[in-house]
C-alpha cells in the first residue's frame, strides 16, 4: 500500500479488557487476598505463592541458557550503569541564594513478568536490572510462571521477592498490597490486554512505566536490502502475539515484491499476513520513509542503512541501525531496554530506563539579600493572579 494510506491497526479487545480489569480491581480493593486467590485459581490454575529465590547457580540450567542469561544480564547492567551516570546531584549559587537537585530512587517497584504464551525470561532482566542499578530497595517480581529460567533470571537481576501470580489481580496486589507482598510505589513490565488495562486503572495509586499495547516494528529498507532477512525480521515481531504487527516501508517496489515472495514461501508468515499483522508499504523515497516513521512513532524501528544516524529520526521506542542490528538482539542481549512504548506513545516517552526509577528532587535556600532581589517580582506575580495570601507571605518578609 502507499505510505499515505497506511493506518495503525486497531483492536476491539481493549474495551472489554478494561471492563474486566476494573471489575477485578474493584474486588481486590474490597476483598484483598480472597479475591486475588480466587482469580488466580480461575485464570492461572493455582493460588498465588511466594517463592524464595536461590542463588543463580542453584537452578542448574543448561549451559547455553545459563551463559546467555549471564551475558544478557551483564550487558543490560552495563547500559543501565551508563544511564545512571547521567543523573547527578547538582547545584548552583547566585546573588539570591543556592539552588539544586538531588537524585533519589523510588523506594519499591513491582516488576510484572509475562509467563503465559511465552515465559519471558528476558523481561525479568530488563525490568529488575535498571531498578537495582537505580538503587530501588524493594524489587518485587510477579509472574504466572515459576519456570526455573525465570526464577534464575530474577535472582541474578536482584529481585528481593518473587510471587507466582499473574493477570490483573497481580497488578491489584502490587498496587494495593497483599499477604504475599507489600504495596509498591511503581509497577513496570509488559503484559496482555488485561494487565495493560489494570496498569492504566491503578495510575495515581502507583506510578507505572507505560501502558503497553500490541508489539510492533517498522523496518525501513532500500533496494539493496536482503529480502530474506527482511522477511524474517517481520515474522519475528509478528510472532509475539496475534495482535502484534510488522511494517516494512521501502521506496523500492521491486524489493517489496521480493519480500512478498519470500513471505509466501514461509509457513510462519501465513497467519500474520492473512490477519494484516505483516504489511508492506511503498514510500516515494527515503525522505518519505523517514517522515512515515516519525508519524508512526514505532515501538521498534529497524533501519537497514549504514549511512543514516539516530538524528535522522524523531520518534521511536528503540532504534536499530544497520542490517546486522536485528531487533531480536535488542529483545535479549544488546543492552538497551526492550520495555518500550507502543501505539505511537513514543512521541512523548522513550523505553524503560534507569531514569524511570529515579526522582529528581529540587531544593532552594534564599538568602536575606536574595529575598530583596526576587521577592518584589514574586509579590507582583501573585497580585496579578489575585492570590493575596501568596503576595502577603512575601511582603511580610520584605517589610
Amino acid at each position: 500500500m502507499p505510505a499515505a494510506e497506511w493506518r495503525r491497526p486497531s483492536t476491539d479487545e481493549a474495551s472489554g479488557a478494561m471492563d474486566d480489569a476494573r471489575a477485578i480491581l474493584d474486588r481486590v480493593k474490597v476483598e484483598g487476598d480472597i479475591a486475588i486467590t480466587e482469580y488466580s485459581q480461575r485464570f492461572d490454575g493455582a493460588a498465588p505463592e511466594a517463592i524464595d529465590l536461590q542463588p543463580f547457580e542453584s537452578y542448574d540450567l543448561p549451559p547455553e541458557a545459563s551463559g546467555a542469561i549471564r551475558l544478557a544480564h551483564d550487558r543490560i547492567t552495563r547500559f543501565a550503569e551508563m544511564q545512571r551516570e547521567t543523573y547527578q546531584n547538582r547545584e548552583f549559587t547566585d546573588e539570591t541564594g543556592t539552588y539544586g537537585q538531588r537524585i533519589q530512587p523510588v523506594a519499591s517497584v513491582g516488576a510484572y513478568i509475562p509467563g503465559g504464551r511465552h515465559p519471558l525470561v528476558s523481561t525479568a532482566l530488563m525490568t529488575l536490572v535498571p531498578a537495582r542499578v537505580a538503587g530501588v530497595e524493594t524489587r518485587v517480581a510477579v509472574s504466572p510462571s515459576d519456570d526455573p529460567a525465570i526464577l534464575a533470571a530474577c535472582s541474578l537481576a536482584g529481585a528481593t521477592r518473587f510471587v507466582r501470580m499473574g493477570g490483573a489481580q497481580a497488578v491489584g496486589a502490587l498496587a494495593y498490597g497483599s499477604g504475599w507482598a507489600p504495596k509498591v510505589d511503581m509497577i513496570v513490565g509488559p503484559g496482555n490486554a488485561w494487565v495493560a488495562a489494570a496498569k492504566t486503572l491503578v495510575q495515581g495509586v502507583v506510578g507505572i512505566d507505560t501502558v503497553a499495547g500490541p508489539s510492533e516494528v517498522l523496518v525501513i529498507a532500500g533496494p539493496e536490502a536482503d529480502p530474506t532477512w527482511l522477511a524474517w525480521d517481520l515474522i519475528a515481531q509478528a510472532e509475539h502475539d496475534p495482535l502484534a504487527f510488522s511494517v516494512l516501508v521501502s521506496w523500492s517496489e521491486e524489493l517489496l515484491d521480493r519480500v512478498r515472495q519470500r513471505l509466501a514461501g514461509l509457513p510462519e508468515a501465513s497467519g500474520a499476513v492473512a490477519r494484516g499483522g505483516i504489511q508492506l508499504v511503498l514510500a516515494e523515497d527515503e525522505a518519505d520513509a523517514i517522515a512515515f516513521s516519525d508519524r508512526m512513532g514505532p515501538e521498534h524501528l529497524h533501519v537497514h542503512s549504514d549511512t543514516l544516524t539516530p538524528e535522522a529520526f524523531t520518534s521511536y521506542g528503540s532504534l536499530f541501525l544497520g542490517a546486522e542490528s536485528a531487533v531480536a538482539l535488542g529483545d535479549y542481549v544488546s543492552g538497551p531496554n526492550h520495555t518500550l512504548p507502543t501505539g505511537g506513545y513514543a512521541a512523548v516517552k522513550g523505553g524503560l530506563s534507569v531514569g524511570d526509577f529515579l526522582r529528581v528532587l529540587t531544593w532552594q535556600r534564599v538568602t536575606p539579600s536574595g529575598l530583596g532581589i526576587i521577592g518584589p517580582a514574586a509579590a507582583a506575580l501573585a497580585d496579578a493572579e489575585g492570590l493575596t495570601g501568596h503576595a502577603e507571605s512575601v511582603c511580610q518578609r520584605l517589610q
